[in-house]
């Protein structure tokens, strides 16, 4: 099964909590803090496997969920890392974020891995909070919430070529006579159900590879047929071949054919539009073929090449032509300038940490910075002073105060309600 997009949610996985202990050893007076560090949280880490061709391995996991760390121990021993998930995907996987339409990552070589959310650090122990004027703080911390996101994954072809045309025109012909795709070929439409992918190799010797993406009709940028499915596909390819039906088998008009997938592509991404093309103009062996073909080139303005896909006529000369239009072609990354990198965060002096809204006769606070604060929070009596105490610091309490929170109003934070106080 050919699985090419993918909705999920991915969790990496929380901290270790930080532990509270003072060492006690026999005749060794005022012992001190020593409680450890909790471990970090496992990451989920998406990596290129050349051995994969498809998504569907991810298809029915629907959710990834990473490993908590392990809590911190007395004598200052730290908790143990989580080890961190590696989900294996083909080449040409991109992964977005659904809530922003961030791009997280693009990977198209071997060996590339991108951390797709980010494990929580673990909590501090409380010998890590020990200063001159607290030698001995009875607290410690919650591990960091791991990093939450809803992605989706898609697989977008690394193909040096892409074959475009209407149904029926030959596309998957071409393919099984130039290399070992063995696509399936019938009298009908939508035959190709997933694009075809195939290594090709010139009579000189060179070698690069063609996408057969089917399902091309008008509309199909909208989602008409298949082609909103496989447009994604071209992307990558350097180089665009039409192939043209010049013998007019469907009844349709060669020309307008190819205006129709023209204006298909510049509908999905006018940048396709400026990729090198040539066209095939196949089925030359039948019937008004050559007639069709005058006409053809009276309107158009492009290097054609005539062919018999089925009788393997006129292929070689294609690939050669292709095959010299990737020499002069330099390969570029499809989101260079796009990828967004999960680990950096932009922070706007002017911009308020929080929100606080009415919800009935409750005052609501909303943020993620509070959110991760308060569950890395352990609520014992000096827990929460610091927690307090941060909050004031941020100007919570001047905004619950300014709103007109009055002593006693209950303030939430996610499901947990608490009393104000002035």
């Amino acid at each position: 099964m050919f699985v090419d997009e993918v909705v999920m949610d991915v969790k990496a996985g929380a901290g270790g909590d930080g532990c509270t202990s003072f060492r006690r050893e026999k005749y060794v007076p005022d012992g001190g803090p020593n409680g450890g560090n909790g471990g970090k949280g496992s990451s989920i880490i998406f990596k290129v496997d050349t051995n994969l061709r498809t998504l569907l391995d991810l298809k029915y996991m629907h959710e990834i969920k990473g490993k908590k760390g392990a809590n911190g121990m007395g004598k200052n021993m730290n908790g143990k890392n989580a080890e961190d998930i590696i989900i294996k995907v083909p080449e040409g996987t991109v992964v977005e974020d659904v809530n922003t339409g961030l791009i997280i990552a693009d990977l198209t070589k071997v060996g590339d891995e991108a951390v797709i959310a980010t494990g929580g650090r673990g909590g501090r122990g409380n010998y890590a909070f020990k200063t001159h004027n607290n030698t001995a703080p009875n607290f410690s911390e919650n591990g960091e919430p791991g990093e939450e996101r809803r992605i989706k994954v898609e697989l977008k072809l690394l193909a040096d070529v892409g074959l475009v045309g209407m149904p029926s025109v030959g596309k998957s012909t071409i393919i099984s006579k130039i290399s070992a795709c063995k696509a399936k070929i019938a009298d009908y439409h939508f035959t190709t159900l997933v694009p075809n992918l195939g290594v090709v190799k010139t009579i000189d010797g060179r070698v690069f590879t063609v996408a057969d993406l089917p399902g091309l009709i008008e509309g199909a940028s909208k989602g008409e047929g298949l082609g909103d499915k496989f447009l994604k596909h071209i992307e990558r390819t350097r180089v665009i071949v039409h192939v043209i039906d010049m013998a007019s088998v469907e009844g349709r008009d060669p020309y307008e054919d190819y205006m129709i997938i023209r204006k298909e592509l510049e509908d999905f991404d006018k940048k396709l539009l400026k990729k090198p093309e040539i066209i095939v103009a196949n089925k030359m062996d039948m019937d008004s073929a050559k007639e069709n073909l005058e006409e053809f080139k009276k309107k158009v303005d492009s290097e054609i090449f005539e062919i018999s896909a089925i009788k393997g006529e006129g292929l070689d000369e294609v690939l050669v032509r292709v095959a010299d239009l990737l020499d002069s072609i330099s390969k570029e990354d499809l989101y260079e300038d796009e990828v967004f990198e999960s680990h950096i965060l932009y922070k706007f002096k002017e911009e308020k940490p929080f929100e606080i809204v009415r919800d009935g006769n409750a005052f609501v606070i909303k943020s993620e910075q509070v959110e991760k604060l308060f569950k890395m929070t352990k609520f014992t009596d000096e827990g929460v002073r610091r927690f307090s105490n941060k909050l004031r610091r941020m100007g919570v309490d001047d905004e619950l105060k300014a709103m007109g929170a009055k002593e006693g109003d209950i303030v939430r934070i996610l499901d947990f309600e608490f009393e104000y106080q002035e």
